[in-house]
């Protein structure tokens, strides 16, 4: 028998490999894509943050508890109405600064009569994300930053109002003087739901112990206080009159961050003040507890009014103003009142709302970001509202409905 030789099969050849489609169709898909993720992302809500209640002497005692209420998530559901007072609105993500530019908020019943215009996204998130200051002023002024200029600095004085602008621009007042960086200021009084609370909180040995969830509300101080350094410090600069936009008889700016405030000081040839010159301007030579003096008065100020629990997550100003949800609920919560129309609400040298209305974004020297930031004066709720306390655990990207701010600038050379 012969034997047939088996023929070796042919190799098989590699399957071939699909090459990515290219051209003009690729990248216009490519770019759907993209812009459908990006449009999915808007509305995204903030992620949430925790809370820090300041902790420390007796200046920051009560601190968390002028911070702005947290949204209704489990934890906060149970805590009092008191306690509600200890979070705050977190920062939105990076990718949402086109929402960063704002108007001050109209009272509910007068939106006609808001005078700002919104600044287009697009310019918005120009000017804070890395654009010029001057920019950043137009977005949150609605115009050219040199109108805005023209209308802060180059105004007509107000007429019989205290204080002096010697020195300083038309629509601020000059601070001199010489200023104690550390005193000592006695409580003779306490808010009862202050005492109460100590109570609660006593130990065997007559000490408070555990978190607080109480403002410290002090009704009177002892006269005088007592400066405690060795030296007092010479100061002399200028502090605009009224809160940003700082003009009177206009609702203050609100939900507006810490780096928000630095620009728009910067676009209009100021800057943020500083917790030093805050204090001064505030309290003046006599180191006054408030504003206008040693005992609380909520008749005076902007101050002690009831608490409203926050139930809505809140965006920018002007983000929020594009959401009904968002305005109603800052609509609900608003108790602001216009710049200057409280008259007794002014401090030695002619500064008005240094107490209460709202809290003001100061800047914290020689500390490193995202810690420069502080809050200070107190807003309108039922919280300590005195000169001297700084709330100093929001971050530079934080806002909330009740943080605004004012400017200062150098005082010109005698």
């Amino acid at each position: 028998m012969s034997r047939r030789h088996r023929r070796a099969a042919p190799p098989v050849a590699p399957p071939r490999r699909r090459r990515a489609p290219r051209g003009p169709c690729a990248v216009s898909l490519a770019f759907l894509c993209g812009l459908a993720a990006a449009m999915l992302a808007c509305d995204s809500p903030p992620p949430a943050a925790t809370g820090a209640v300041a902790s420390g002497g007796p200046e920051r005692a009560g601190a968390a508890a002028d911070a702005e209420p947290a949204p209704p998530d489990a934890a906060a559901a149970q805590l009092s109405d008191a306690a509600a007072e200890l979070a705050y609105t977190p920062a939105e993500p990076p990718d949402s600064a086109v929402e960063l530019a704002y108007t001050p908020a109209a009272p509910p019943d007068a939106g006609a009569a808001m005078s700002y215009v919104a600044a287009a996204p697009d310019a918005a998130a120009a000017a804070l994300d890395g654009g010029a200051p001057d920019a950043a002023a137009a977005a949150l002024d609605g115009g050219s930053p040199d109108a805005a200029a023209a209308a802060l600095d180059g105004g007509a004085p107000d007429a019989g109002l205290p204080g002096s602008s010697e020195g300083c621009p038309d629509d601020m007042v000059l601070v001199e003087g010489d200023y104690c960086p550390v005193v000592d200021q006695i409580c003779l009084k306490h808010h009862k739901e202050y005492e109460k609370d100590q109570e609660r909180r006593a130990t065997p040995s007559n000490e408070a112990e555990g978190p607080t969830t109480v403002s410290e509300r002090c009704l009177e101080y002892r006269r005088p206080s007592e400066c405690l350094s060795k030296k007092r410090a010479p100061m002399r600069f200028c502090v605009d009159r009224y809160e940003w936009p700082n003009r009177k008889g206009e609702l203050p700016a609100l939900l507006v961050s810490w780096r928000q405030a630095v620009k728009a000081c910067e676009g209009v040839g100021k800057r943020l003040c500083t917790e030093d010159e805050f204090n001064f301007a505030c309290e003046g030579e006599e180191m006054l507890p408030y504003t206008y003096g040693f005992a609380r008065d909520a008749t005076k100020c902007n101050i002690d009014r009831p608490f409203r629990q926050r139930e809505v997550t809140l965006y920018h100003y002007e983000r929020c103003m594009r959401h009904p949800k968002c305005k109603a609920e800052l609509e609900r919560l608003d108790q602001r009142v216009p710049a200057g129309s409280m008259p007794a609400c002014v401090s030695p040298f002619g500064a008005y709302d240094l107490n209460g209305n709202i809290n003001e974004w100061v800047v914290r020297p020689g500390r490193k970001s995202p810690e420069r930031s502080g809050l200070k004066g107190g807003w309108w709720g039922p919280m300590r509202g005195r000169c001297r306390p700084t709330v100093g655990f929001h971050k530079e990207e934080d806002y909330g409905y009740e943080q605004g701010f004012r400017c200062c600038k150098d005082a010109a050379a005698r």
